[in-house]
């Protein structure tokens, strides 16, 4: 994953699950794709129904 990706996933993760910067910066790639799959999905999901 590339650092500008990563930073990107981190920043929507931080506003949608107010997760703090030192604790995702503890999580491998893996780590926060999955997270970030989650939020998004749920964040879209969200978006639908209003």
């Amino acid at each position: 994953m590339k650092r500008t990706e990563r930073e990107n996933m981190i920043t929507f993760i931080q506003k949608v699950k107010h997760v703090s910067a030192e604790r995702m910066m503890r999580m491998s790639d893996e780590d926060v794709d999955h997270l970030y799959t989650r939020a998004y999905e749920t964040y879209e999901t969200y978006e639908e129904l209003v």
